[in-house]
């Protein structure tokens, strides 16, 4: 009979206590996205969205910042933070959405449309970064595009809903879309949310501009079937925002499951529903609580990015942060 090794994490009863002090002997701060896991939101220092808590990477006093998110994050907390050593739990924790498309690939695109204003979403690789010339997050995509003179071409990467949303929203017919997409996002189609509002005629509606039903939801609003008032289209952080002022009974939750967690933190009283219970990003779910303790124990992994890469990409962002500071509503 053959020995088969089965690779089961070990966590100790006390890891709370232990990462806590590791982070202090470290001099580290714990940054936590809105997808992960419960116990992971927990204990981090700060907790938000992508842009959002690279910003707070990038004026915090620790030198050590251990991200807990998908690798693009990372990247980005070291592009506004180059300065300070960047971890990640789990390295191999990537994003279906970044990986539509590569730094070769835009460069082949924008040969293909010469004199157009690259508009890059945040959710991208440092390198896609440093050939963009402007970026956006999903709150301000639509303000993005509107600072550019509407005789200027556009090319917009890499979400091809966020996108459709940007140009329903401004009339740009000089748009053109990355045909890239998150697969969880995409996942939550029209079809679920047609029979939830269905099912909950009276619930609210938070929609990601990142899913596939983005556009069913609009529909679903000029068809009168929901009204306007109780539909919003909404980053991350502009979801926490909005929990924590509505009155609903229920609100029906289009996006990544995890986001759940942090809205009923900010209101114990509404019922917050996934739209699809499904939507689970795997790799979001990669960084684990014991991931998290040897990360600080060992000071695995670290993120580079090289120095003109950087240099490059945090010109991009700046120019976006320039247009108007996108607060903690970005991603």
């Amino acid at each position: 009979m053959t020995d088969t090794a089965v690779n089961v994490e070990v966590l100790p009863s006390d890891w709370q206590d232990q990462v806590l002090a590791l982070a202090k002997e470290r001099d580290a701060v714990i940054l936590a996205h809105n997808y992960q896991v419960p116990e992971i939101q927990d204990i981090a220092h700060h907790v938000g969205d992508s842009l959002g808590l690279s910003r707070v990477a990038a004026e915090v006093g620790e030198s050590t910042i251990v991200f807990c998110g998908v690798h693009f994050m990372a990247e980005s907390a070291k592009i506004l933070a180059y300065d300070k050593t960047v971890l990640i739990p789990d390295a191999a924790a990537g994003c279906s959405l970044a990986e539509t498309i590569d730094a070769r690939q835009l460069r082949a695109w924008k040969a293909e449309h010469p004199g157009a204003v690259v508009v890059s979403y945040v959710n991208t690789t440092a390198e896609v970064k440093a050939e963009t010339d402007i970026c956006c997050t999903s709150s301000n995509a639509v303000e993005v595009v509107e600072s550019i003179p509407r005789d200027t071409e556009i090319l917009f990467c890499p979400d091809q809903f966020l996108g459709a949303h940007v140009q329903r929203m401004t009339g740009r017919d000089n748009m053109h879309i990355w045909l890239g997409e998150c697969h969880v996002h995409a996942g939550i189609n029209g079809a679920d949310l047609k029979a939830q509002v269905a099912a909950e005629p009276d619930a609210e509606l938070f929609v990601h501009p990142e899913c596939g039903c983005a556009t069913s939801a609009m529909y679903l609003v000029s068809a009168g079937v929901v009204p306007e008032t109780s539909t919003k289209i909404l980053s991350t952080g502009g979801m926490v925002d909005a929990a924590r002022k509505t009155t609903a009974a229920k609100v029906l939750v289009a996006t990544e499951t995890g986001m759940i967690h942090q809205l009923e933190k900010v209101n114990s009283v509404t019922e917050f529903v996934p739209v699809n219970r499904a939507a689970v990003c795997k790799y979001m779910k990669m960084i684990t609580p014991a991931k998290l303790l040897r990360s600080l124990r060992d000071g695995t992994d670290e993120v580079f990015v090289d120095r003109d890469v950087a240099d490059r990409a945090r010109r991009s962002v700046e120019r976006m942060i320039a247009i108007g500071t996108p607060s903690t509503t970005g991603e």
